[in-house]
């Protein structure tokens, strides 16, 4: 059995699990570390496997108002430079996406392979409206107004009846977020993709972008643009998957990316 370090630098909680070179994952809005839970048994095995909470976020420290999205990269480069990391590779979840995207363009040096899962780009004045509303919502209601309509958007209704308990943990998850603090990151997740849609050209690393088939928010559409974008890399879509295919099922993630890290990371 692997063992798992904890600790906390500059106010990040942080986990640390596996042996070899090491993969940093970064959870999505309104989550923690602990969403991971369902890729590590496959990743430990090949991987030194970094997971975090981000800003406003599980065990980590509340980020300063406004938001901005290099307050989240700027996370990501503390931690590393906490660990003594020169280079990882990266995987990011929905905002998580976002936020490593942020970073290689940043910090190109850092990153020697990248994955995006399930995350925005280029979203049309519709998309983003739709977002913005439940944004707000969230800030005149809290956490708890939004969670069902997540959910819903989340996982298959096959899997939503046959899995309550995963629901409720990702449930409880959610609410548990700050209600002054949880509209301002997801204000952020509803804006961030808008500078990113071009810039992303400029990313050299391996790179794989992944989301489900009906995951409508961050459509398998998105996704393609992504990857034609960014040179070599490669995109997949994961049939019959919406947003938490990498819980629904974890089996379709982990062996993506466990190949294309063996693939590409030395």
């Amino acid at each position: 059995m692997n063992d798992i370090k904890h600790g906390s630098f500059q106010g990040t909680s942080w986990s640390k699990e596996g042996t070899g070179s090491p993969v940093i994952l970064v959870h999505g809005l309104g989550m923690n570390r602990q969403m991971w839970q369902w890729q590590m048994d496959s990743l430990t095995p090949h991987f030194s496997v970094i997971c975090f909470d981000l800003l406003g976020h599980g065990e980590s420290v509340n980020p300063e108002i406004p938001c901005q999205l290099s307050q989240f990269s700027g996370q990501l480069l503390a931690l590393m430079d906490g660990l003594n990391l020169e280079s990882c590779a990266l995987v990011g979840f929905s905002l998580g996406g976002l936020i490593v995207q942020d970073f290689v363009l940043n910090h190109p040096e850092k990153v020697n392979a990248l994955v995006m899962l399930n995350t925005a780009h280029g979203r049309t004045k519709t998309e983003r409206k739709a977002v913005l509303a439940r944004v707000q919502q969230a800030g005149e209601h809290g956490p708890a107004s939004t969670v069902e309509d997540a959910l819903e958007r989340w996982f298959s209704a096959d899997f939503s009846a046959k899995n309550p308990e995963i629901l409720e943990k990702i449930r409880c998850w959610i609410m548990a977020n700050d209600k002054e603090i949880y509209p301002e990151i997801y204000r952020l997740l509803a804006e961030c993709d808008e500078p990113l849609t071009d810039s992303i050209s400029a990313i050299r690393c391996p790179t794989l972008v992944m989301t489900g088939e009906d995951d409508h928010g961050n459509s398998p559409e998105m996704t393609q643009r992504m990857a034609a974008l960014i040179p070599d890399a490669r995109a997949v879509i994961l049939p019959g998957l919406r947003h938490m295919g990498l819980a629904e099922n974890s089996q379709a993630v982990n062996s993506q990316l466990v190949s294309f890290f063996q693939e590409v990371v030395k």
